[in-house]
């Protein structure tokens, strides 16, 4: 039975689908089966694969809407214990012919229901709005991974983001947890860097990955190579930090997902 983990973030470039893309990749170097899904309609993840949106005939979009089984649409990846679910904009479709149906909210989880049994761990990359989609995406998830830029607003989209989070859990997914928060784009050496991690960790405190993300040329450069970074430098420091991060997840039991304040 598979972990699903969902990225998300309402607010985007805040290295949300860099940290899909490459903690996928990561579990899958440590032979987890991994499958990342891709759910946002700007298609980033499934780029940053490498894999050419023109010339695909089923996406997300196909499966949610019902005109493809779920084994159809998985993908290959560079690594052999990494799957990949594809998306392209299309998918901004499926909120309007998804509105009416039943059960809309739980398309996706009833999607990848059949799919568990066959991965470690499904890695959604969800967009970065509160749409159908993103409903979705954490309805069907077993805990929520959240980035944090390390920057001045951080902190205030984060608050705004949990309470989203606490209505879907109380409407749709009553059993979604908080996996951690991740600080991303980290330069310890600027102030309101130091200042924002020292603020999120005396606030949320075992809520935090002990792994920080740093502010990485190569991390925001490889989405243009269509690899991950540890597939084009896997002795890197941004690598590194994934490489942390899976571990993390790794070692941690269902029981360590801990509930914040905000979900009392």
């Amino acid at each position: 039975m598979s972990t699903i983990i969902c990225i998300t973030s309402q607010k985007g470039g805040v290295g949300k689908t860099t940290t899909a893309i490459n903690l996928s990749a990561a579990l899958a170097v440590a032979e987890k089966r991994t499958l990342l899904v891709d759910s946002d309609p700007q298609g980033n993840a499934t780029t940053g694969m490498g894999i050419n949106k023109v010339k695909l005939t089923k996406t997300l979009y196909h499966g949610m809407i019902g005109n493809a089984r779920p084994e159809e649409l998985v993908m290959d990846s560079h690594l052999e214990f990494l799957k990949i679910i594809p998306a392209r904009t299309e998918l901004f479709r499926a909120e309007l012919e998804l509105t009416s149906r039943p059960g809309k909210e739980k398309v996706l989880r009833n999607l990848l229901s059949s799919l568990k049994e066959m991965y470690d761990y499904i890695i959604i990359d969800s967009p970065p709005s509160l749409s159908l989609i993103t409903v979705n995406a954490m309805t069907a998830a077993d805990s929520l991974l959240i980035p944090l830029q390390c920057e001045f607003y951080a902190l205030e989209d984060l608050g705004q983001l949990l309470h989203t989070v606490q209505f879907i859990k109380k409407k749709f997914n009553p059993g979604l947890k908080v996996a951690g928060i991740l600080l991303t784009m980290v330069n310890l050496q600027e102030n309101i860097c130091r200042k924002i991690a020292d603020d999120a960790r005396h606030h949320f405190k075992n809520l935090m990955f002990k792994t920080m993300i740093p502010r990485n040329v190569q991390l925001r450069e490889s989405p243009s190579l269509g690899k991950p970074l540890l597939h084009q430098d896997i002795m890197s420091v941004g690598a590194r930090s994934y490489f942390d991060l899976a571990q993390e997840i790794m070692t941690r039991d269902s029981g360590s997902l801990v509930q914040g304040p905000e979900f009392r």
